[in-house]
C-alpha cells in the first residue's frame, strides 16, 4: 500500500507511541511530551499511546506541555525490576492497537521505544500503509543492571538485545536518534543503516535568565533519574574530595532506585549536610534550579543526548560531564565546561575545583559558550524536521543544526561578528524578560490603583449614607420632643 503524502502547511494526524510518558520522569518521556505539545501548537491533531498509571485506562483528553491532547492509556503493570516504569501486557496489545489505529487513521506513527509498543505498531502500521518513524532512546546496557545477570552472561544477552533492536527498527521507514554519536552506535551495534541524527531540542527561551553565573557560593546541580547508569555516586565522591576551604552545596533533583544508597554514601563521606535531595522538581521550579546553580554536573555513562544538560546550557550554566557516549557532543572541553574520564573521581573533582576557583571573567566566558552551543538545538527546528518526515517530504532537511560542521569548531575560532550577534540576541531575550516583568508590575500597579479608587468611592458613599441616616435620626428625635 502506498504511503500518503501531505503538503507543507496541511495539518497532520500523528500517533506518538511510547512505553514511558508523564507522569514518568526521564529523557524519553520528557521528549515525547514536548514533541507532542509542539506538534499540537503547530495545529496538528496529536494522539499519544502510552501505559495507564491506574485502573483507569481508555482514551482521555490530558494536558501536557501546557496544551490539551488525546492520550490513549493502555492497561499496564509495574515492572518488578524498576521502581517507576510500567509495561503493557503484550498478548492482547495488537487487538487494542488495531482498534485505535482504525479510529484515529493517522498519517504517521512515531514510536519512541521498540521494546513493546513499537514492536506491535511496526506490524500494524505496515498492514495499513501508514508512514512509520522510530526514535531510539534506549541502550540495552541500561537494562542489564536491573536484570542482575551473572557477568559471563551479560555480553551474550547484550548482543541479543542489540540484535533484537535492529530487527524491530528495520521495519520502520525512518530511524532517528538524538545525536550523531548515538546514530553511529545504533548503526554498528544493531546493524541499522542511514540513521538520522535529530536533536531532542528544547525551547531555550524558557530557561533564559538575567542572573550571572557565580561560584559564591559554589553550587552544583544534578537533575535526572537516580539510577545506577547515571553514576551520581561519583558526584558525591568528587565533591567530598574538594579542599575543605571550598564552600560548596550540591542539589540532586529527581528520584529513583538509588535514592537511599546516595543518601547513605553522603553520610558516610561526611558531606550529608552539603548534599540536598530535592525530589521531583515541577516545571515552574525547574528554571529556578538551573538559575541558582554554578555548574550542572552529568556523570552518566549512558546518555544518547541529555535534555537536562541542554536546559542547563540554555540557562547559561557551564557543564561538567563524563567523557562518555553523546555528552561530548554537548560539552566541548574548555569551551562551555569540562569533560572527565568516566569513573575517574579525582579527574571529576579537579574539574569541579577549576570552576569553584574560577574568576568572574572565566565564568562569564563558559556561560556565553553554553548559550552559543544550545542555539543549534532549537525545538522549532526539531519539530519542522519531524513534520517533514511525517509528510514524506524528501526535500526537507532531515538532520538538526548540531550536525553542521561549525557546531564542532572550537569556540575561540568563531568570528567576532558571530559572537557579537549572539550577545545581541541574548541581550534582546533578557530585555524581553525585563519588559514582561515590567508589564506584570504595571498591571499590578493598575489593579492596586483601581482598588484604591474603588475603596475611596465606597468609603465616600458609606460616609454620605451614614450622615443622611444620622440627620434623619436627629430630626425624628426633635419632632418627638416637641
Amino acid at each position: 500500500m502506498a504511503l500518503s503524502t501531505r503538503h507543507p502547511g496541511q495539518p497532520l494526524r500523528v500517533l506518538i507511541a511510547s512505553d514511558t510518558f508523564p507522569p514518568d520522569i526521564n529523557g524519553a518521556a520528557r521528549f515525547t511530551e514536548r514533541l507532542a505539545g509542539g506538534l499540537v501548537r503547530n495545529g496538528n491533531d496529536v494522539h499519544v499511546l502510552a501505559p495507564a498509571y491506574s485502573n483507569k485506562w481508555g482514551t482521555f483528553t490530558e494536558v501536557h506541555d501546557g496544551v490539551e491532547m488525546t492520550v490513549h492509556r493502555l492497561r499496564s503493570r509495574r515492572l518488578i525490576i524498576h521502581k517507576t516504569l510500567r509495561f503493557v501486557w503484550p498478548l492482547t496489545l495488537k487487538k487494542h492497537v488495531d482498534k485505535i489505529l482504525n479510529d484515529v487513521e493517522p498519517d504517521a506513527i512515531h514510536s519512541q521505544s521498540h521494546m513493546v509498543l513499537g514492536r506491535v505498531l511496526a506490524k500494524s502500521g505496515k498492514e495499513r500503509g501508514v508512514r512509520l518513524i522510530a526514535t531510539n532512546h534506549l541502550m540495552p546496557e541500561n537494562l542489564l543492571k536491573y536484570l542482575h545477570l551473572p557477568q559471563f552472561l551479560e555480553r551474550r544477552v547484550k548482543a541479543k538485545l542489540w540484535k533484537d533492536t535492529g530487527k524491530v527498527l528495520a521495519k520502520f521507514d525512518h530511524v532517528t536518534t538524538p545525536t550523531r554519536r548515538a546514530a553511529e552506535l545504533l548503526e554498528q551495534a544493531a546493524g541499522i543503516q542511514n540513521v538520522l541524527s535529530i536533536s531532542c531540542g528544547i525551547d531555550a527561551t524558557k530557561f533564559a535568565n538575567p542572573t550571572r553565573t557565580t561560584n559564591k557560593p559554589f553550587r552544583v546541580l544534578f537533575l535526572g533519574r537516580l539510577d545506577w547508569e547515571k553514576h551520581i555516586h561519583n558526584l558525591i565522591r568528587a565533591v567530598a574530595k574538594l579542599p575543605k576551604e571550598i564552600d560548596f552545596q550540591v542539589e540532586i533533583a529527581g528520584d529513583g532506585s538509588q535514592r537511599k544508597y546516595l543518601g547513605d554514601l553522603a553520610q558516610e563521606l561526611g558531606v550529608a549536610d552539603r548534599v540536598q535531595f530535592l525530589g521531583h522538581v515541577t516545571e515552574a521550579e525547574l528554571p529556578l534550579a538551573y538559575e541558582r546553580a554554578t555548574v550542572f554536573a552529568m556523570p552518566s555513562i549512558a546518555e544518547l543526548q541529555s535534555i537536562a544538560t541542554m536546559e542547563a546550557m540554555a540557562s547559561g550554566r557551564p557543564v561538567i560531564a563524563a567523557n562518555a557516549m553523546a555528552l561530548p557532543h554537548l560539552v566541548h572541553h574548555g569551551d562551555n565546561g569540562y569533560l572527565f574520564e568516566p569513573d575517574d573521581v579525582d579527574d571529576f573533582s579537579a574539574c569541579l575545583l577549576k570552576l569553584a576557583t574560577a574568576d568572574q571573567k572565566e565564568l562569564d566566558r563558559l556561560s556565553e559558550n553554553s548559550i552559543h552551543l544550545i542555539q543549534s538545538h532549537d525545538i522549532k527546528r526539531t519539530l519542522a524536521i519531524f513534520e517533514g518526515l511525517y509528510r514524506g517530504d524528501q526535500d526537507a532537511r532531515q538532520q538538526s543544526d548540531d550536525n553542521l560542521e561549525e557546531y564542532s569548531r572550537p569556540i575561540g575560532r568563531l568570528s567576532l561578528a558571530v559572537r557579537r550577534a549572539e550577545r545581541r540576541m541574548r541581550r534582546q531575550a533578557l530585555i524581553a524578560l525585563g519588559r514582561i516583568s515590567d508589564e506584570i508590575k504595571e498591571g499590578i500597579d493598575e489593579i492596586r490603583s483601581d482598588v484604591a479608587k474603588t475603596a475611596k468611592k465606597v468609603d465616600r458613599q458609606v460616609r454620605k449614607g451614614v450622615k443622611k441616616t444620622v440627620s434623619k435620626a436627629k430630626k425624628t428625635i426633635k419632632r418627638r420632643e416637641q
